[in-house]
C-alpha cells in the first residue's frame, strides 16, 4: 500500500478515484454490478456532506451503497490516494489509457479493442494509429469512426491545460483556505481568469498581501503538489495533481490595488489602462501608478487606481476590453445582476425523468435557497435513455405539480417540461399538450451534426411554436469536450426577438450555454435572458453561480434577466401570456 499523503484528500479526489477504479473495471470486462457499485459509490462521496476521511468504516457504512468493502477502499483512497484494487488493476491496464476514456464518442469497449487490437496505450498512440488509418481496418470501426476520433482527439488538445470555472475556483479556493490557516494575518486572494468568471482558465493566479516569504513555502509543501516549478521569496510556481498550475505572488500592502487589477487582466484590458497612463506622460504596472516624476500616484487599492486614471472602478468580469474602459470614462457602466436578484429558476429535473431527487425535495432545497418559485421541467419521450415523459404523463405529473404546489405557502411550483426539438424542428409534444403547461423550454439533444442551415432553421422552427417560452441551451457546446453546433446565432436571436421567446444561460458549469458573447448580442437586440441550473440534484441548483457570472460578463443588468421578475410580472412576461 501506497504511503499516507500529507493531507487526505477531500471527497470530490476521493470519488475521481473511485471513478477510475470503476473505468479501468469496465476496460477489463467485469461484471457491470460491480462497475455500478463503484460508480455509485463515487457519487454518494462525491455528494456527501462529512468527509469521508474523517470516518470509520461504520461510518461510511451508514451512507447509502457503501458496503465493507468499498467502505475500505474509500478510507484507503482518503489517506493515500489509491487502494489495493487500483494498484492491481493498474499492473493490467496502463494509467495513460484512462485519457482515452475522457475522448467524445469513445467509450470503454473501444478502448478495450483499440488496447488489445492495436496496442494503443495513450492519446499519442491513438493519435498515430488514426492517422495511418489503421483504426479503420479493425471489425467494427471503420473510416467513419476514425475520422471522429481524430476529430476528438483534436479537441482535446486545443483544450489541453484549460480547467472548467467551476473546478478551477473549486481548486484556488481549497489552495487558498490552507494557505490563509498558515499565513492568518494575510490576506489572500484568487485573480486571473478565474476572478473575471471566464468559462475556462489556464494557471490558477494567487495574490497575497501581509505575507512573509514563509508563504511561498507553504505553497511547494500543498500535498497535492506533483511538481516545483519556481519558487523564490515573493513568488512560487507549483503543478498541482490533475493537471493545475498554480502561481503565487506575494506583494507589499501599499503595492496590494496595483498587483490585485493588473494580475486579474485581461491582457488586453491591462494594455488599454497602460496607454491610457501613457497618453498622461505617467507609468502602470503591478507595483503601482506612478507620475512622470517616478512619484507614486495610487497603488494600495484597485479603487484608487481606476480613479487617478479618470475612470469608474471595473468589475472584474467586464475586463476584457470590449468597451468597459470608454464606459467607465462616461460613467455608463451597467449595474450588474447578482446572485440575490433571482427569484426563480425555471429549469430542473426530478426522478420523473433523469434527475436525483424528488419534487418534494428539490423544492425543499430551492426554498432554501431563497427562491420565490422554481419550474419542475423534465424531459420528453424521445429521450429514452433519460425515461422522457410522453404526453400521458406530462398531463399526469403536471397536475401532481399544481397540486402539491397549491399546499405551499409563499412559494410557487410551475409545472414545466422541456421538450426536445426534433431533427426537422417539431417538438416531442403535441400542442395541446405543450399549450396545457405552465412553460416550455425547449432543446436540442440530438442530431447535433446538422449543418448551419439545418440547425438553424430546426431551432427558429421551435421558436415560432406558440407553446415555447426559452430555449435552452442553444449551441449544445459541453465546454473542454465538444464544440457547439454549427448555429447562426445572430438569426436565432432576431427570431427569439421576434417571437418574444428568451434564450437560457444554463449554469452547468460544462454548458454556460449560451455563451457571454451571445447573451450580451441578444441583450443589445432586446431578447430576454433566462439563467437556469438545469439542476438534476440537490446541490446543482447552486450552479446558478456561473449562470450569474456569465450574464455579469455579458453586461447584464437584473432587468434583462427574465427570471429576476417576481411570480407574477414572469409569468406576464413569457411569451405564451404575451399573445
Amino acid at each position: 500500500m501506497s504511503a499516507p499523503l500529507p493531507a487526505p484528500l477531500d471527497n470530490r479526489a476521493v470519488a475521481r478515484v473511485l471513478q477510475e477504479i470503476a473505468d479501468l473495471l469496465e476496460l477489463k470486462g467485469e461484471n457491470p454490478f460491480k462497475v455500478r457499485a463503484y460508480r455509485n459509490g463515487a457519487d454518494v462521496v462525491a455528494h456527501a456532506a462529512e468527509a469521508a476521511a474523517g470516518l470509520d468504516d461504520s461510518g461510511l457504512r451508514a451512507w447509502s451503497g457503501i458496503g465493507k468493502d468499498l467502505a475500505t477502499r474509500i478510507r484507503d483512497i482518503a489517506a493515500t490516494g489509491t487502494c489495493e484494487i487500483r494498484q492491481e488493476l493498474l499492473k493490467e491496464f496502463p494509467e495513460t489509457l484512462l485519457e482515452l476514456l475522457r475522448l467524445q464518442g469513445v467509450g470503454p469497449k473501444t478502448v478495450t479493442l483499440l488496447y488489445k487490437e492495436l496496442h494503443i496505450k495513450s492519446l499519442e498512440d491513438l493519435s498515430q494509429a488514426a492517422k495511418a488509418g489503421r483504426i479503420r481496418g479493425i471489425k467494427g470501426m471503420g473510416a467513419k469512426k476514425e475520422e471522429l476520433i481524430l476529430k476528438a482527439i483534436d479537441e482535446r488538445q486545443r483544450h489541453a491545460g484549460r480547467h472548467l470555472l467551476a473546478k478551477a475556483t473549486e481548486v484556488a479556493d481549497a489552495l487558498v483556505a490552507y494557505l490563509a490557516t498558515h499565513a492568518p494575518e494575510a490576506t489572500i486572494v484568487t485573480v486571473g481568469s478565474v476572478r473575471r468568471g471566464a468559462e475556462t482558465s489556464g494557471d490558477l493566479d494567487l495574490l497575497a498581501t501581509g505575507a512573509d516569504a514563509t508563504l511561498a513555502d507553504t505553497l511547494v509543501a500543498y500535498p497535492t503538489v506533483e511538481r516545483v516549478l519556481g519558487h523564490g521569496p515573493t513568488k512560487a510556481s507549483v503543478l498541482l495533481r490533475g493537471g493545475y498550475q498554480a502561481d503565487l505572488r506575494i506583494v507589499l500592502p501599499e503595492q496590494r490595488g496595483a498587483a490585485l487589477q493588473y494580475f486579474t487582466g485581461s491582457k488586453a484590458h491591462n494594455i488599454a489602462l497602460r496607454d491610457r497612463a501613457l497618453e498622461r506622460g505617467w507609468k502602470l504596472n503591478e507595483y503601482g501608478l506612478f507620475d512622470a516624476k517616478d512619484q507614486v500616484m495610487a497603488g494600495a487599492t484597485e479603487d484608487g487606481i481606476y480613479d487617478a486614471l479618470g475612470l469608474a472602478w471595473i468589475p472584474p468580469e467586464l475586463r476584457e476590453h470590449r468597451g468597459e474602459i470608454n464606459a467607465a470614462a462616461a460613467g455608463t457602466l451597467p449595474d450588474l445582476i447578482t446572485q440575490a436578484d433571482l427569484k426563480g429558476d425555471v429549469h430542473m429535473h426530478t426522478t420523473e425523468s433523469d434527475g436525483r431527487e424528488s419534487l418534494v425535495t428539490m423544492v425543499a432545497a430551492a426554498q432554501a435557497r431563497g427562491l420565490q418559485y422554481i419550474a419542475i421541467t423534465d424531459h420528453t419521450q424521445s429521450l429514452a435513455m433519460t425515461n422522457g415523459l410522453d404526453e400521458a404523463r406530462t398531463y399526469a405529473v403536471a397536475e401532481r405539480i399544481r397540486a402539491y404546489s397549491a399546499t405551499l405557502k409563499g412559494f410557487t411550483v410551475l409545472a414545466g417540461i422541456e421538450c426536445d426539438i426534433l431533427a426537422d424542428g417539431r417538438l416531442d409534444l403535441d400542442n395541446d399538450c405543450l399549450g396545457a403547461l405552465d412553460l416550455v423550454v425547449a432543446s436540442v439533444h440530438s442530431a447535433m451534426q446538422q449543418d448551419e442551415a439545418e440547425m438553424t432553421a430546426r431551432v427558429i422552427k421551435a421558436i415560432e411554436h406558440p407553446s415555447v417560452d426559452i430555449i435552452g441551451h442553444l449551441t449544445g457546446r459541453l465546454l473542454l469536450r465538444r464544440d457547439p453546433s454549427r448555429v447562426n446565432i445572430e438569426k436565432v436571436i432576431d427570431a427569439a426577438a421576434a417571437n418574444g421567446v428568451a434564450l437560457e444561460i444554463n449554469s452547468q458549469p460544462y454548458r454556460l450555454d449560451i455563451a457571454d458573447s451571445h447573451a450580451r448580442l441578444a441583450r443589445d437586440r432586446g431578447v430576454k435572458i433566462a439563467i437556469n441550473s438545469d439542476a438534476h440534484e440537490v446541490d446543482a441548483l447552486g450552479f446558478t453561480r456561473w449562470g450569474v457570472l456569465t450574464a455579469r460578463r455579458a453586461w447584464l443588468g437584473k432587468d434583462d434577466v427574465i427570471n429576476t421578475l417576481p411570480l407574477a410580472q414572469f409569468r406576464e412576461a413569457l411569451r405564451r401570456n404575451r399573445a
